[in-house]
């Protein structure tokens, strides 16, 4: 589950910090921090999703009030205002009395605003002020959500980061992303010189009613001290450019800011259709890309954003940020291309160069810290109430239960219709797999039960269920003993280590090499023979682990071992394979169409390692199969037989067995595996290229049931006729009609 963590970095890093040092905004590569204040001050210092953002030092004096946000009224006076003219106009008595005010919102608008919430001093950003306080929605101003300020900080946080090209924020429905988002635009539009700041979204049409129907009525809506003179119409359709900025106004200039003399912002806000094109060649200061998780064919946003990424850069300078958000689709309606951008996104994985694969940040919050109608007065969503207590909403209603019951009971009420429960799941996300949930009349497979599987493994503490690491040789010194050392970096993802006594179990005879825990389980493998591929491109090679039945301490049906993964060259690939099957005492049963991975087990002495295709005997093996094994995976026989296992060990061993008939019904399944789990829930039998760990995890299950695809040995009838004799005579005599 996703969390926001209050904390310092290390204990031993805090304590070297300056805490009268002026600090930079901006990323920090010494401590690693992504500094997002503007007075040089340090003060709490957030970890938002690996992201570590350093907020301002908490000022002596906080404002009280309520203890709870308030917006603060615009003056009559100063609202009766349009323009920086009408302000020339007035008597210096009227200018002194409003220059403080005016000032301070300059200020707020800057560095941002500290308020005292729920008792607590509460930071939020100056875009983030801007919002609450001046951005006119489709119901009034918006109400202030602590789900929004941390949105905010972590936004700050990829602007300030100068590896980083914005966000990419995987929402739930009615988030209010639109409108931070043209909040965004217009706020960074009236303060940008010679800017372009561009938007999109699904479909033009969309980008169209985002333009006109949110930016520019909160562009009409800043005081006439943030607003710049605008050029053309007063609600513009395509194009929103600001020619004159609003001068700021201090008390030194006071008495006379004449807009006359101020140089051009020639700042241009617009919209443009839904094209992989779409900005190509055109430098960009910001660019929303809304609804990113709904683009459908022939469009696709990951070849869009590779075209506009350019628009932010010049070489390796950042010049412009995206900021990208969006609910997702099912997986063939444009939300598959948004799950691999958000993955990409990740600020945990990173390039040598410090940047994450895609350049964006990835952003989830779970919807019980943003769903209407159980968000208190202070912004905190309501997530439990006692039973027999009640708890006032925002709204002043009050409510019964918490959100997380309410959204249980939903999930509760639409269990009968996977479809539907799906769409829930996407439009109202707790975990980043719901999110991500396909409709069933697309999986080949049991939805219902993976996915159960999935929230099941979504609530798990990983690290006891699940270990990342590499298997090495003893030594370095091959075909001796293979060791297993956990490490976040590695290609092996295990949930169970054998006893030692299992370890390393070969068995050496008459010079070749037998596994010695075949009895356990067994390996199913695809493995791939090129190095490398023209693009950088190529499937990954895939290796799954599961045992069978069994009477050893160790469990039984159930997989153990997964690793998905290119490494940078075959052989490496192969010798993980190898150490692995060595390391477990299990044979592997592998694809053969790509031999090379055969031929490398073969010719280090290890073919009894190598398991031969289970449907046929010994006999009937071609002279390729007798001499490497593997199995041909390719015969819609085979195809289809592969899809069957899956599918029968998902209905035993996956999810909750409602019925009763393999299991429990309370008892949760054991896999563990969510890559795996995701991957089944895609399966695609026609085209298979793209679903390695379907393969392999497949034929794993193939090989621990090997015995029901022996073929069945046909009986052929001899027909042996006897004569037989009629002793009535005297002379014994073949009766006639025998046949002979």
């Amino acid at each position: 589950m996703y969390t926001i963590e209050k904390d310092l970095i290390q204990k031993s890093v805090v304590t070297s910090f300056n805490k009268g040092k002026k600090w930079a905004y901006g990323y920090n590569e010494k401590y690693d921090i992504v500094v997002i204040s503007k007075d040089g001050t340090i003060g709490d210092i957030y970890n938002i999703n690996g992201v570590k953002i350093a907020l301002p030092e908490v000022p002596n004096q906080v404002e009280n009030k309520s203890g709870v946000w308030t917006v603060e009224k615009y003056p009559d006076e100063l609202k009766a205002i349009s323009s920086m003219f009408e302000w020339n106009d007035r008597d210096n008595i009227f200018k002194s009395k409003w220059v403080n005010y005016i000032e301070d919102q300059f200020d707020r608008r800057e560095y941002g605003h500290w308020f005292v919430n729920k008792k607590t001093p509460t930071y939020m950003t100056g875009t983030h002020w801007m919002y609450l306080q001046w951005s006119k929605t489709d119901v009034g101003l918006p109400d202030f959500r602590e789900s929004n300020r941390i949105f905010f900080i972590y936004w700050e946080a990829c602007k300030a980061d100068n590896r980083c090209f914005g966000l990419c924020y995987l929402k739930n429905r009615r988030s209010g992303f639109s409108y931070m988002a043209s909040c965004e635009v217009v706020n960074t539009g009236t303060l940008t010189k010679n800017g372009h700041l561009g938007i999109m979204s699904k479909t033009g049409p969309d980008a169209k009613s985002m333009f006109t129907d949110k930016v520019v009525p909160i562009s009409q809506n800043y005081p006439f001290f943030f607003k710049p003179v605008q050029d053309g119409m007063d609600k513009p359709k395509t194009e929103l450019s600001y020619k004159v900025p609003a001068a700021k106004i201090t008390k030194k200039n006071m008495y006379n800011v004449d807009s006359s003399t101020v140089s051009g912002l020639d700042t241009v806000i617009d919209w443009r259709s839904t094209s992989d094109n779409a900005y190509d060649g055109e430098k960009l200061k910001l660019l929303i890309e809304d609804e990113a998780g709904k683009i459908v064919k022939p469009e696709n946003i990951l070849n869009g954003w590779r075209v506009r990424k350019t628009c932010l850069r010049l070489g390796s300078r950042i010049i412009g940020k995206c900021m990208m958000g969006s609910t997702s689709n099912a997986l063939a309606k444009g939300g598959a291309n948004y799950k691999k951008m958000y993955e990409d996104s990740n600020p945990r994985n990173r390039s040598a160069n410090g940047q994450t694969k895609s350049g964006l940040y990835s952003l989830f919050i779970p919807m019980e810290w943003n769903f209407e109608g159980y968000i208190d007065k202070h912004g905190f969503p309501i997530l439990t109430v006692n039973e027999g207590s009640e708890v006032e909403n925002m709204e002043g209603d009050k409510v019964k239960i918490g959100v997380i019951e309410y959204w249980n009971n939903e999930v509760a009420a639409l269990k009968s219709d996977s479809d539907a429960l799906n769409e829930f799941y996407r439009q109202y996300p707790r975990t980043e797999s719901h999110a991500f949930r396909d409709e069933s009349k697309e999986s080949l497979f049991n939805l219902t039960k993976i996915y159960q599987q999935i929230d099941y493994n979504d609530g798990l503490i990983k690290g006891k269920y699940l270990t990342r690491g590499y298997f090495s040789w003893m030594h370095g010194e091959k075909d001796t003993k293979v060791v297993w050392t956990p490490d976040p970096k590695g290609r092996f993802l295990v949930s169970w280590i054998p006893d030692a006594n299992l370890q390393n179990n070969v068995i050496e005879r008459n010079g070749a090499k037998y596994p010695g825990n075949e009895h356990l389980g067994s390996f199913g493998c695809d493995p791939y023979d090129i190095s490398g591929v023209v693009g950088g491109g190529g499937s990954n090679g895939s290796l799954h682990g599961m045992t069978k039945f069994h009477m050893e301490h160790a469990p039984n049906h159930e997989f153990f071992l997964e690793y998905i993964a290119r490494p940078q060259t075959a052989e490496i690939f192969f010798e993980d394979v190898l150490m692995a099957c060595f390391f477990y005492g299990m044979p592997v049963l592998a694809e053969n169409n790509k031999p090379r991975l055969l031929y490398h087990f073969k010719n280090r002495g290890y073919r009894r390692f190598a398991s031969n295709r289970p449907d046929k005997p010994l006999a009937k093996l071609s002279v390729t199969e007798r001499e490497i094994g593997g199995v041909p995976n390719n015969s819609e026989d085979m195809k289809q037989a592969h899809a069957d296992a899956i599918q029968t060990y998902i209905e035993k061993y996956v999810g909750l067995d409602m019925e009763g008939t393999y299991r429990d019904p309370d008892e949760m399944g054991s896999m563990y595996f969510i890559r795996t789990l995701e991957d089944w829930a895609k399966f695609d039998i026609n085209n298979r290229t793209k679903h390695d760990a379907s393969i392999s995890s497949g034929l794993a299950i193939m090989a621990n049931q090997r015995h029901m695809y022996v073929p069945e040995v046909k009986k052929s009838k001899i027909i042996v006729n006897f004569a037989t004799y009629d002793n009535s005579g005297r002379v014994s005599q073949i009766k006639k009609n025998e046949g002979y």
